[in-house]
């Protein structure tokens, strides 16, 4: 062999290698433009946001993680904790993801602040969107129940065993969490959803702070200003980062927590806001 077919044949392998990583690198996502119910999905951009190229990576193994409550408060309505010592914690509850655009901005901005909160999620969001609530339990935020389709109306027991069961039973599927957290929608407690957490002994978990950021005409001003003038140790703040446009909250956030901590306040999850309980 000459000296010059072995060059041709090196500068042949290296390209055919530099071909199969590229092309690697670009195996596209199957099945992002089909929303199920309606519920969107988050779409792989050609220049994501920040937020979004986090979304895409693996998350972090977690082994398994459980949300348990004590057995004080299973099978009860909890609106708010009385911590040991009046210590000044405060949990926010998050509701209606996960969500494309506002979770993966909350996420970011949440671990920015070295915050941690508890999710809610809504089974049909939770299906149209499952690397978001990866990336959720892999950052260590807790996760609680939040029914199937969000309704609101009465329902019989099988209705309501369905909307809650289906939901734990993706969440199990897509991340390895169980939890013993459930919040009805719209806190709604007489529909039948809650009576049937109850028998199986799930916390119920309300608040006792809104920020009121569902109201389609406040400023995000008007949230920043509800839950600072309104935190009380042991406070659970009610927020959402699905089911709308969230991106007023989004604009809130940062200056809930900077704000909140300048008042002496620690974030916990509401699991381990429980477990402060006196």
């Amino acid at each position: 062999m000459t000296n010059n077919f072995l060059k041709r044949q090196k500068v042949i392998s290296f390209v055919a290698i530099a071909s199969t990583i590229t092309a690697c690198s670009m195996t596209p996502e199957l099945g992002l433009n089909k929303p199920l119910s309606k519920i969107p999905i988050a779409q792989v951009q050609a220049h994501p946001a920040k937020g979004q190229i986090n979304a895409q990576l693996p998350p972090a193994k977690v082994e398994n993680p459980t949300f348990t409550v004590p057995a004080k408060f299973q099978g009860k309505t909890v609106y708010q904790v009385h911590p040991r010592n009046n210590e000044k914690v405060i949990a926010l509850g998050i509701d209606d993801g996960p969500w494309p655009k506002t979770t993966l901005e909350m996420l970011d901005i949440l671990k920015q602040n070295d915050v941690k909160v508890t999710f809610f999620w809504v089974g049909q969001a939770l299906q149209a969107n499952p690397d978001l609530a990866k990336r959720e339990v892999a950052e260590g935020h807790a996760i609680g129940n939040h029914t199937w389709h969000h309704w609101y109306r009465r329902m019989d027991e099988a209705t309501a065993k369905s909307e809650i069961d289906r939901t734990a039973d993706l969440i199990y599927k897509t991340t390895g969490v169980k939890t013993a957290l459930f919040r009805p929608p719209g806190g709604f407690l007489n529909n039948g959803l809650a009576a049937y957490a109850k028998s199986q002994k799930d916390a119920v978990i309300m608040w006792s702070l809104t920020s009121a950021d569902t109201d389609p005409h406040a400023k995000p001003q008007a949230f920043v200003n509800n839950v600072l003038k309104g935190a009380k140790p042991g406070s659970i703040v009610l927020m959402h980062d699905g089911g709308g446009d969230r991106q007023r909250t989004v604009q809130a956030l940062p200056q809930i927590i900077s704000g909140l901590k300048q008042q002496g306040y620690r974030f916990v999850t509401i699991p381990e806001l429980l477990k402060m309980a006196q």
